[in-house]
């Protein structure tokens, strides 16, 4: 019971953190390769059916315990399942890249790395899925090998497109090139010299969860490769920190647009004013920015609203105005909040029950203030 609970939870968290890199990759690699990504209604669905699907595989971590086979079969089948998702957005992307005017930044350096390193343990993953593979390889470093490249190279990776892509809307700044394709090179060598040898190390028996082993097993030599390859990985991932820290004091002053890209938060300021935009824009596709359509045009001045922040509110249907949006101000409660969770939890934890029964009960109050309706301002 324990194993189920554990990985009923443990393994769906591993879909939860991947679906926003494949949100990364799928913004930043129409903007590279210069055209709307292929596939968009397929890339959404399969993104969220991931998700979906992702609960419902806990059991592959537990085909060595002893199970039925038609339970095994389901959940063997299940996983395979997944990977149907993940490899229509990697052809999505491809097919994206393939017809596109490529640009490569570091940024897109990035995710053409990570999509590589996510077939590499897409496979592994589904390799791992047939039920008498997964017995030969259960416990082994095989399983730390595939779960790294999906983990590291399908997420970590994305992550750093990420920050090159968005660091200059966030700062104002751009980051180097020269020293974030450094960074890609160094991270791609070691997370490869790192990780790859596990998936041998695990087809050769090496057991997982231990810190020693006999000498007389002869992995010594690819262990050591393994970890020169992780220290390598790990000085790329300095490069991109000392990048970040000498950008954010020096770097090239950025505009609203460097990377000429489509969405709508590269048309305020960077970084975005508090209030970025006088005009409601108006959007007529999903790519505003690369449209004739001029999203603040605004002739008749009926859509200015620059008092206060203010949104319209509309009815469902037909999207008439009845209202102006009560939006949120600034407010200490989110950190009341978080400060009332933390002492109940704290409380709960040495069993201090009186002082959680407090915590809990200021934790209600908190959210209530925070969450409260306010009254629209009704308009004429």
């Amino acid at each position: 019971m324990w194993q189920q609970l554990f990985w009923f939870f443990g393994h769906p968290w591993v879909y939860v953190i991947f679906i926003p890199a494949m949100g990364i990759l799928s913004m930043c690699i129409p903007v590279f390769s210069r055209r709307p990504i292929v596939g968009y209604p397929y890339v959404a669905i399969s993104t969220v059916l991931t998700g979906v699907v992702g609960f419902g595989v806990w059991l592959h971590h537990m085909f060595s315990t002893g199970m039925s086979d038609i339970a095994m079969s389901f959940f063997s089948a299940g996983s395979m399942l997944v990977s149907i998702f993940t490899i229509v957005q990697v052809f999505a992307w491809v097919a994206t890249i393939w017809k596109g005017r490529l640009v490569m930044t570091t940024a897109m350096y990035f995710a053409l790395g990570s999509i590589a390193c996510l077939v590499i343990g897409g496979l592994s993953g589904v390799y791992t899925a047939i039920i008498p593979v997964d017995w030969q390889v259960h416990n082994t470093y095989f399983v730390p090998a595939h779960i790294h490249y999906v983990l590291i190279g399908a997420n970590v990776f994305p992550v750093f497109a990420g920050l090159y892509y968005w660091m200059p809307k966030m700062t104002g700044r751009m980051m180097d090139e020269t020293l974030g394709k450094w960074s890609f090179w160094v991270m791609f060598i070691g997370f490869n010299v790192g990780f790859f040898p596990m998936h041998l190390v695990g087809l050769a028996g090496m057991p997982r969860r231990i810190y020693t082993y006999p000498a007389a097993l002869g992995l010594g030599p690819m262990n050591m490769l393994i970890t020169c390859g992780a220290f390598v990985l790990g000085i790329g991932i300095l490069i991109s920190i000392i990048n970040f820290l000498t950008s954010m004091r020096s770097g090239k002053i950025a505009g609203r647009n460097p990377w000429n890209a489509d969405t709508l938060e590269w048309d305020t300021d960077s970084p975005p004013a508090p209030y970025a935009t006088v005009h409601i824009p108006t959007v007529v596709s999903r790519h505003p920015l690369w449209d004739d359509h001029d999203e603040e045009a605004d002739p008749d001045g009926s859509r200015i609203l620059d008092h206060g922040r203010q949104t319209p509110s509309t009815t469902w249907l037909d999207a008439e105005l009845f209202a102006i949006s009560q939006m949120p101000s600034e407010s200490i409660a989110p950190l009341l909040l978080a400060l009332s969770l933390l002492l109940f939890f704290t409380s709960m934890v040495f069993e201090l029950l009186w002082v959680a029964l407090a915590g809990l009960i200021l934790t209600f109050a908190c959210a209530c203030f925070w969450l409260w309706p306010r009254e629209n301002q009704e308009i004429a």
